[in-house]
């Protein structure tokens, strides 16, 4: 199967902004899950709620938002452009942005769940040895809770790859700068003659999509292998 440059060029961009969506939501990702996970307070099924909110949504609505949220004219995309300069909308970044909002909630769920799975009373033990919580988190918390972190990681990968309809609205379906493997494949079906390639970007979407989550399932089996070994000893 050979692949024109422009079809490069989309698994290029698919794979920088998949990342680059990854990296973004990473740290907001593990402080929103283990404040659910270890807190109760008033609101939280609201809080839990607008967070996974981008699941249930059309995904255009959440682009809608984002642009009216940080376009030039936006409240805060006013005060970017302003102060600094950043224009989001119609951009690789803007792209890495929106991708990373549809991909937030599945990031959170799965290192909630890792969380909550973690024994509360190991980190009392810790407090009342004079550990911060700061540190209990970093020492003991996380590192037992790596398994969910992997997958949600992994997963969060995943749904930025395919991510179509807030991309579109906030970034457009620009050549060589957002068009990326849906965006590439929504093209070549409205191009006459070009079935054979959106055919082959296609069957590279699913490959991609598979492979991120077997990687998913088999770090994570890793993971727990290697914290049941060293809990043996």
């Amino acid at each position: 199967m050979t692949l024109s440059p422009t079809e490069w060029e989309a698994i290029r961009l698919s794979l920088l902004i998949g990342l680059a969506a990854v990296a973004w939501i990473l740290p907001p990702g593990i402080a929103v899950a283990w404040w659910l996970a270890r807190f109760e307070f008033r609101g939280k099924a609201l809080v839990d709620g607008l967070i996974h909110l981008p699941l249930v949504l059309p995904p255009v609505v959440v682009g809608y938002l984002l642009l009216v949220a940080l376009g030039r004219q936006g409240m805060v995309g006013a005060w970017l452009y302003r102060v600094f300069g950043v224009s989001l909308p119609f951009t690789w970044q803007g792209a890495a942005v929106a991708s990373g909002v549809m991909a937030f909630p599945l990031l959170v769920r799965a290192l909630r769940l890792s969380l909550e799975a973690v024994d509360p009373k190991l980190e009392a033990a810790a407090r009342t040895l004079g550990a911060s919580r700061w540190r209990v988190f970093a020492t003991i918390t996380l590192p037992l809770a790596v398994p969910g972190l992997v997958t949600g990681t992994m997963l969060a990968f995943a749904r930025a790859l395919s991510e179509f309809g807030a991309t579109i609205t906030f970034a457009s379906n620009i050549p060589g700068e957002t068009r990326t493997l849906p965006l590439a494949l929504y093209t070549l079906i409205q191009t006459p003659g070009r079935e054979s390639a959106a055919a082959r970007l296609c069957v590279l979407s699913i490959v991609i999509a598979l492979l991120s989550l077997i990687a998913s399932e088999w770090l994570a089996r890793r993971t727990r292998q290697r914290l049941q070994e060293r809990d043996a000893y």
